[in-house]
């Protein structure tokens, strides 16, 4: 066992690279479906925690406003790419006044939180610019790549409680692998959602330079406390400029006419 992990480990890292939707090398353990099962179970699992503690949003306005932003840029996402075309897309309003935060889990489930539009106030183009960004880390199997990093540091850590013989060590193999879902998308992974986010909201007709003003208001929020949206997207300083260089080349190819929205299922 202690000369054969060390050399699995190696073999299954040679074996697991992967390519992302702009070309980036991806390292990968887990399967896109895997991850999506995966994300599945937690997406239930986090909604009945929050049907418990009756923080579900009970906004119709909002809830429209959001099926049709969402449901635009499903439809453009499904375009771009087919192997979303069979997902179980759903947004689920949550009441927390005091989180600005919005996710999207591998295989369409999507979530945004009420601070996030009180504390911001996003317009349309705003709001689809965080949706947008949140689909594309699904698009993209970031949730997947997540996973397969610690997947990986639990290997190691696996390997390490082989040669010594410390059970303690070895469990905690297995926890790095559960926390995976709740860890933060590398910088790569935020860029690459950010270049694929903002494309599909320029297709689903909706005005790119909203991603750099939602940054803007982003970076003004005062507080004691850092957002919960900048804690879990990790961001260099220049990102709204990023974003702002980019919105000139995204503006062609807003549509004359924007689409129809796609149907995305409303919780509540």
């Amino acid at each position: 066992m202690k000369r054969l992990l060390p050399a699995l480990f190696a073999a299954t890292v040679l074996g697991a690279c992967a390519t992302s939707p702009t070309g980036r090398t991806q390292f990968m353990l887990i399967s896109p479906k895997a991850a999506i099962v995966e994300s599945q179970r937690a997406y239930a699992a986090t909604m009945r925690d929050v049907g418990a503690q009756d923080k579900f949003l009970d906004d119709p306005v909002l809830a429209d406003r959001l099926g049709t932003i969402t449901g635009r840029l499903v439809g453009q996402a499904e375009a771009m790419f087919p192997h979303t075309r069979d997902w179980a897309w759903s947004v689920a309003l949550i009441d927390e006044p005091d989180t600005v935060n919005a996710w999207c889990m591998a295989g369409g489930k999507m979530a945004i939180y009420s601070g996030f539009i009180e504390q911001l106030n996003p317009t349309d183009d705003e709001l689809a610019q965080v949706m947008g960004h949140e689909i594309s880390h699904a698009i993209a199997h970031h949730t997947a790549e997540r996973m397969s990093m610690a997947i990986a540091q639990g290997m190691g850590v696996l390997a390490i409680g082989a040669t010594t013989n410390d059970a303690a060590t070895t469990r905690s193999a297995n926890l790095i692998a559960t926390l995976a879902l709740a860890l933060p998308n590398s910088r790569a992974a935020e860029s690459e959602a950010d270049r694929i986010g903002i494309e599909i909201a320029a297709r689903a007709g909706y005005d790119p330079a909203a991603g750099a003003s939602l940054w803007r208001k982003m970076d003004s929020l005062g507080g004691d406390g850092l957002p919960q949206f900048l804690r879990t997207h990790p961001s260099p300083g220049n990102r709204a400029q990023t974003l702002a260089a980019l919105a000139p080349t995204m503006r062609p190819l807003m549509p004359a006419t924007p689409p129809a929205p796609q149907p995305v299922e409303l919780l509540p």
